[in-house]
């Protein structure tokens, strides 16, 4: 961060910011060098189009992702993968860059060329980094999926993209569980029928399918194929809950420059460091993983439950790995406070930065991390998307953490608040979360779409500018809050309310272990429902109600209390451990369910359907 400072003459980060939006081409000229990428950059690094949806970056560049990924030194330790059961295995830069020359070769071998499809729908193994960094050395686009996606989840999403090839795991361990894929591979290829290969890891009971030992034995050489900046590299799909999956195609080399940017500059991870971000394949956070490869460092990857044997086990494997950057979700950071666990100076030693994303971290969490974890760590918090594989708003080396705030906006990105019209709201309250200058990992688009879709998803709201469909507000120190998913806003009386700030109050309180709001029509108006989930033991009685009320009424105001409060035995999340807010409203609401497959237990819809057949109102 300091050195962008420098460049541009900047004594504060406002400044630094600032100049980085105000000259596109010269930060992210900057950013290329600055970053260690490896390939020819052209003579412009950014070309504006006619708006922010047209604009492209390094339209002369040629390169390859996995040059830079795997660049450096051969005997750097720069991959390590460590199940639940604790079996730990490792490689260094060159049996890394051996590996995936082997897979690459049998991927070119079977007819694999630029822009074909490659699948792992796998566990978080090291076998799925190998494969997807052979088919990107190809010039393939590449999607995974996380194994506690169903069968239909699968098809939801590679159904949509026709993989030519396939990567199975054959068995995982999750709370000490142990689950086989293998029967399920026939389902998902009944309905795949562009697969040609089915690759799987750790060995296949049918002899149609290869393993994964045949493919990665097969010699190669390393020698990834030049591409345009904007080829595509990979395929992410959207939680789900909103309807059908969308297929966001992402260029490699747009994803790569924008993590590494984060990487490197706001979360000041360096080479040799160790990182670890708990993730599963199926989230966005994988891939960003991965291409910390290219900031030198060793990436850990980490597969199981993440307190399960202990409620430590993350804790414990930053000490004895040595990890200096520790990312999580909100969520997880929630759980270590409800069980009061408290870091040792050993499990923390080495850390420098923890990381935290997928909802917004409270202000209590954040005194939690710093009297209970680590005192002195960096804590930054940091929100993005699926939709850019990136953030719009992060950590700020340079920038004092101040409780229940983001540091700052990211580099090179022009983050706003907007309200209904199109105008910057006041410091201090909500808008819609904008962003109004092109950045290099904004989709290509989406499979299958002729650019209808796409726009009509981020470009229509607010003309040529990124709106992403979370409120947002700055503080007066130059940070952001998050204040919850606009898409799955409450509007009673006609006041718009972000669902995060209830649940900041209530999940606060003891004898609530989870809950989730939503909005019911109510005639002309709508009311606020809120489910909650009680601790063990404990009954959603008339005493807690009034805690609830009364802790909200104080915490946060008046409309922010709901009308009606219900038990729940369970609230629904999707496979990366968002709230499916969207599928509830529809239920309460007596609306067709979107899809469904994108939860990871759909099965605790049914006590929301059943209060809903008894508590619906008419429409008037």
């Amino acid at each position: 961060m300091r050195r962008w400072m420098e460049r541009c003459d900047a004594q504060t980060y406002g400044a630094a910011h600032a100049a980085s939006v105000a000259d596109l081409d010269a930060f992210w000229t900057w950013a290329w060098a600055e970053c260690g990428i490896v390939g020819d950059p052209g003579d412009r690094a950014f070309e504006p189009g006619t708006e922010v949806l047209s604009a492209r970056f390094f339209p002369e560049a040629r390169l390859n992702v996995v040059e830079t990924l795997l660049d450096g030194p051969d005997d750097a330790q720069v991959l390590v993968a460590i199940d639940e059961t604790g079996a730990r295995r490792s490689w260094t830069r060159a049996q890394l860059r051996q590996d995936v020359a082997g897979v690459a070769a049998r991927m070119r071998a079977v007819g694999i060329e630029p822009a074909d499809r490659v699948a792992a729908w796998a566990p978080n193994a090291p076998e799925v980094v190998i494969w997807a960094l052979a088919a990107l050395s190809l010039g393939a686009v590449v999607s995974t999926a996380s194994p506690d996606f169903a069968p239909p989840g699968v098809l939801d999403r590679f159904g949509q993209v026709e993989p030519r090839l396939l990567l199975v795991g054959s068995t995982y361990t999750y709370g000490g569980r142990d689950f086989d894929m293998r029967s399920a591979i026939p389902e998902v290829l009944a309905g795949l029928p562009s697969v040609e290969h089915v690759v799987v890891i750790g060995g296949s009971q049918d002899e149609a399918y290869a393993s994964w030992e045949e493919w990665s034995s097969t010699p190669g050489i390393f020698n990834p194929v030049a591409l345009p900046f904007d080829h595509p590299g990979f395929i992410l799909f959207s939680s789900g809950t909103t309807g059908a999956p969308k297929c966001i195609v992402h260029s490699a080399a747009g994803v790569m420059l924008k993590d590494l940017v984060e990487q490197r500059v706001h979360l000041d991870i360096r080479e040799d460091d160790r990182v670890c971000y708990y993730t599963t394949t199926g989230w966005m956070m994988w891939n960003w993983l991965v291409m910390a490869l290219g900031t030198g460092a060793a990436i850990v990857l980490y597969d199981g439950q993440p307190m399960y044997p202990t409620t430590t086990r993350l804790l414990d494997l930053a000490g004895s790995e040595g990890l200096t950057f520790l990312g999580v979700s909100a969520k997880y950071i929630e759980s270590l406070r409800e069980k009061s666990v408290s870091a040792t100076r050993s499990q923390v030693a080495t850390l420098r930065t923890i990381a935290s994303t997928g909802s917004p971290l409270a202000p209590e969490l954040f005194d939690y991390v710093y009297e209970h974890v680590a005192s002195d760590v960096h804590l930054a918090s940091i929100s993005g998307g699926t939709d850019i594989c990136g953030c719009f708003v992060l950590g700020v080396p340079t920038e004092p953490v101040r409780r229940g705030e983001i540091q700052g906006p990211a580099l090179g990105m022009d983050v706003r608040a907007f309200d209904d019209a199109g105008r910057d709201v006041p410091t201090g309250e909500r808008g819609e979360l904008v962003c109004t200058t092109p950045f290099p990992s904004k989709p290509l688009g989406f499979w299958g779409d002729d650019g209808t879709r796409y726009r009509a998803s981020y470009f229509e709201r607010f003309s040529g500018v990124w709106a992403h469909g979370d409120f947002i507000s700055r503080t007066e120190n130059g940070g952001f809050v998050i204040h919850g998913r606009s898409d799955a806003t409450l509007n009673a009386g006609g006041v718009r309310i972000g669902t995060a700030e209830i649940y900041r109050v209530v999940d606060a309180i003891d004898g609530v272990s989870e809950s989730i709001v939503v909005g019911q029509r109510d005639g002309l108006d709508t009311q606020i429902v809120l489910f909650v989930v009680p601790a063990q033991g404990v009954e959603v009685d008339e005493a807690l109600e009034i805690r609830i009320r009364s802790d909200l009424r104080r915490n946060a105001s008046p409309r922010h209390v709901p009308a009606r409060i219900v038990a729940v035995p369970a609230v629904p999340r999707t496979i990366t451990g968002k709230l499916a807010e969207l599928a509830v409203t529809d239920i309460v609401n007596g609306d067709p369910v979107r899809n469904v497959t994108g939860l990871a237990n759909p099965e605790s819809l049914d006590s929301f359907e059943q209060w809903a057949r008894s508590n619906s109102f008419p429409d008037l």
